[in-house]
């Protein structure tokens, strides 16, 4: 059981610094306009920014709510895409077999 002043952010602010970072970044943006057709929202980034030095330098009780909240969305996020890909249970029985040669023109 953890101590109640013991709470930590989920991810050290560094983390937090470099995904802000990443997020601005040329080839980021570039890549999100590319893929979504909009650039990417970094806001939340930095909002987790600022909530974990807040958190670092004064335990505020609202950065860590917020912290807790933010990362709660994110896993939620992860987990709402469903796979693509049906998974194998065992590969198929003649993945050993030579593949069929290409028909002559």
């Amino acid at each position: 059981m953890a101590v109640a002043g013991s709470w930590q952010p989920p991810r050290p602010c560094e983390v937090y610094r470099a995904e802000w970072e990443l997020c601005r970044s040329v080839g980021h943006v570039l890549h999100h306009y590319y893929v979504h057709g909009k650039r990417p929202d970094c806001r939340q980034w930095l909002r987790d920014l600022t909530n974990c030095r807040e958190w670092e330098e004064s335990r505020s009780a609202e950065a860590q709510r917020s912290l807790c909240e933010s990362e709660q969305v994110r896993v939620q996020a992860a987990q709402k895409h469903t796979l693509v890909w049906a998974l194998r249970q065992r590969p198929p029985t003649d993945w050993n077999l030579p593949l069929p040669q290409e028909k002559d023109k």
